[in-house]
C-alpha cells in the first residue's frame, strides 16, 4: 500500500517508474508493469494506474503499443517529451512573470538616474 504524501498516486507511480527507468533497473525497450499490475502493485485504481502510464508517455519515459502494453523509453533529441497541459499553462505563467521583472527592472534603472540626477543637482 502507498502512503499519503500529498502527492496525487498516479504521479508517485509515473515518479517511481521514471527513478527506475533513469537508473537503469528498466532499460528503453522493456516492457513496463501492465495496468493490472500496477493496481496490485499500488493497490489503486485502473483509472490511476492508466493516469501513470499516460504521464510516462506524456513526459517520454514510456511508447504503448496497442495490444502488447506499454515499454520504457527515455526522452531525448530523437524522441522529445510532450509536455502537459498545466506544464505548459507554467511555462506561459512563467514567461509573463518574466516580462514583470523585466519592466520592472527597467523602471529601477529610471528611478535610480532621477536619483542621481537630483543628488548632482544639489
Amino acid at each position: 500500500m502507498v502512503e499519503f504524501t500529498g502527492q496525487p498516486l498516479y504521479l508517485k507511480i509515473a515518479d517511481d517508474l521514471k527513478k527506475e527507468i533513469r537508473s537503469g533497473g528498466t532499460t528503453p525497450g522493456q516492457k513496463l508493469p501492465s495496468e493490472a499490475e500496477l493496481m496490485k502493485q499500488y493497490d489503486v485504481s485502473r483509472t490511476v494506474a492508466r493516469q501513470a502510464i499516460s504521464r510516462l508517455r506524456e513526459d517520454g519515459y514510456a511508447i504503448s503499443q496497442q495490444g502488447k502494453g506499454s515499454f520504457a523509453a527515455l526522452p531525448g533529441k530523437d524522441r522529445p517529451a510532450k509536455h502537459s497541459s498545466e506544464f505548459e499553462q507554467i511555462t506561459e505563467y512563467l514567461s509573463e512573470v518574466r516580462q514583470d521583472v523585466r519592466r520592472l527592472a527597467e523602471r529601477m534603472d529610471q528611478l535610480e538616474e532621477l536619483v542621481r540626477q537630483k543628488a548632482q543637482g544639489q
